[in-house]
């Protein structure tokens, strides 16, 4: 976890070197689209800003592979992310003559989350992997009841099924059979819902309305993110074209989470604030 977060923050730091400042694509209102995760965040920060300077914004969440899209089509000031971008949509950006910047703006961790009802309380990383992969599928393999698991997994363009897939399936596919959701929010309302059933969701959504399992022993929280315990942890992105030319709206959005405002709207949602 230290070792990609110092990554990150080199590739941030090159790119912002590299890319001259371009200005905001508005100046009245601000567009943003892409992840769920960091849907949130962008919204809170949205409140704050029009609260502070009158200048609004619009903020959809098609997922982290549409924000890519919307960032290349022009349709967007910033691209949400809940994975950095691929070197497949980092090549598209570049030929569409877009230069892709990335802030990490929060730190997030990837809860596992199963119904109150559920007597399970812990799973290691292999238990986690052999559930989404199908080679679990009963509860009573894990010291639960006897009952089918119903597997819960965010859908295939989501920044976070990219890093489940990666972190804890070794990309390996998930079980024929899993139910797919767009959002972090429905993937909670399923599993709160549904006794057997069991989804990833990022920290910020998880609350009382399901449990969240221990991973490896570790339970996620700000605390175990930061210090790279909890091991399916990941830091959240905007990305913008080009680096925004200082005082614009859109620089002053992507550079919030600086800010002690900034920081303690992130940490009211649940999410770790970069200064951390």
């Amino acid at each position: 976890m230290k070792k990609t977060i110092a990554t990150t923050m080199t590739l941030i730091a090159l790119a912002a070197a590299a890319f001259t400042s371009a200005p905001a694509m508005a100046e009245k209102n601000i567009v943003i689209d892409g992840s769920t995760t960091v849907g949130p965040i962008a919204k809170a920060f949205a409140d704050y800003y029009k609260e502070k300077t009158g200048i609004g914004a619009t903020i959809s969440e098609s997922g982290s592979g549409n924000g890519v899209k919307s960032l290349i089509n022009g349709a967007c000031d910033i691209a949400n992310m809940s994975r950095f971008m691929k070197d497949s949509e980092f090549k598209t950006c570049v030929k569409k003559g877009i230069l892709p910047v990335a802030h990490v703006v929060a730190f997030d961790g990837l809860a596992v989350v199963v119904n109150p009802a559920n007597k399970v309380g812990a799973l290691t990383m292999a238990q986690l992997a052999d559930i989404y992969t199908g080679k679990i599928r009963n509860w009573k393999e894990l010291g639960g009841d006897d009952a089918e698991i119903v597997v819960i997994s965010r859908d295939t363009n989501s920044g976070t099924y990219e890093t489940f897939n990666e972190l804890v399936l070794r990309k390996n596919p998930v079980v024929k059979g899993a139910e797919y959701v767009g959002s972090n929010g429905q993937a909670k309302t399923r599993v709160a819902s549904t006794k057997n059933a069991i989804a990833y969701v990022g920290l910020g959504f998880a609350d009382d309305s399901v449990k969240t399992l221990s991973v490896d022993g570790i339970l996620p929280s700000p605390k175990t993110i930061v210090s790279g315990k909890y091991p399916i942890a990941r830091p959240l992105f905007m990305f913008t074209n080009k680096y925004p030319k200082m005082g614009t709206p859109v620089y002053d959005f992507v550079t919030l989470h600086l800010s002690e405002e900034g920081r303690e709207i992130v940490r009211d949602l649940g999410y770790v604030p970069v200064a951390e």
